[in-house]
């Protein structure tokens, strides 16, 4: 199904769309910072905005993003608003310090995001509403599709947006000429963690930074050097392929809206259908012509168009 809105009149393409959002929206909530110990021992850090509610929206952000995002801490508001308590949680490395053990976070683990929202059920929330960004819809829709068998009844259904269903074409369109820019800023964020990595574990040879920003060109290099070989894949190629999350919206059994721009400078033309899904009544996709990467603004509004159908989904569901 394809949407229509209007963006902000000076958000003339997908990049400013993009851009603009990322730097300039700012939506702050009062966050409670709270600290949870994984079973490997590493940790998460949980920020919660809580209202004395029994259903909690748990929003996971985007690769190299935080829980202070914008689109994260907008669904925040706009469920708050509504009656939920709000939680942005933020991956390994992702909240300010580094994690504790070698490998970090990636498009194909959905464990830690399994973990959160376990824990947050362990605390008596009765409904759980997920939303996820980007990476952060990968990893939704991974916990959705790869648990399925085992899904907590408390997972009432999901909203993602501006999700790399198919990463291996996702990863070469951000090969493209007038794109790399935003590939470089990423290596340029994770090179800095992993220079902080290696001193941590200076034994460990997976971490080497040696030539880290003369060789490391795009994400193939960077998969093939360090997140393959740190995550248990064969190579960049192999990570691609078992982590894209579109082979797993078949075997998805709760309701799941999948917003996607076409103008979306990160997302190649095999992310914006359901291929293999079709027949899965509980998948929805939405299209819009205009969005940009998790940007969505609404010409005069403070929400965004994600934020509105996000909650629209939800309220759908509950007649």
């Amino acid at each position: 199904m394809s949407i229509e809105f209007k963006p902000p009149f000076f958000q003339l393409n997908g990049h400013m769309q993009t851009i603009y959002p990322s730097l300039f929206r700012k939506i702050p909530v009062p966050y409670q910072r709270e600290r949870i110990t994984l079973p490997d021992g590493d940790f998460l850090d949980l920020d919660w905005v809580k209202t004395g509610s029994k259903k909690l929206m748990i929003a996971t952000h985007g690769l190299e993003g935080d829980s202070t995002r914008h689109y994260v801490t907008g669904m925040v508001e706009k469920f708050n608003k509504n009656g939920f308590d709000g939680l942005g949680w933020n991956s390994r490395s992702c909240s300010g310090e580094i994690n504790r053990l070698p490998r970090f976070y990636h498009h194909g683990d959905a464990g830690d995001l399994k973990h959160v929202v376990e824990y947050a059920i362990s605390l008596g929330y009765e409904e759980v509403f997920l939303a996820g960004f980007s990476m952060g819809g990968s990893l939704t829709l991974r916990l959705l599709g790869e648990y399925s068998s085992n899904i907590p009844s408390q997972i009432k259904g999901a909203v993602v947006a501006s999700v790399p269903l198919d990463l291996p074409t996702s990863v070469a369109e951000l090969d493209k000429p007038g794109k790399r820019f935003y590939m470089n800023r990423f290596l340029k964020k994770l090179g800095k963690k992993l220079e902080q990595k290696a001193r941590m574990f200076p034994e460990n040879k997976l971490l080497s930074v040696d030539n880290y920003w003369t060789e490391v060109k795009n994400f193939e290099v960077f998969d093939n050097r360090y997140t393959a070989p740190l995550h248990g894949y064969e190579n960049a190629q192999d990570f691609y392929r078992k982590a894209s999350s579109k082979p797993l919206l078949k075997d998805i059994c709760v309701p799941a809206l999948i917003i996607q721009s076409v103008n979306d400078p990160f997302l190649s033309p095999e992310c914006l259908d359901v291929k293999g899904a079709e027949n899965n009544e509980n998948i929805t996709l939405k299209l819009t012509q205009n969005g940009g990467h998790v940007g969505f603004m609404i010409k005069g509004q403070k929400h965004s168009l994600v934020e509105d159908l996000g909650w629209d989904f939800y309220s759908q569901l509950k007649k």
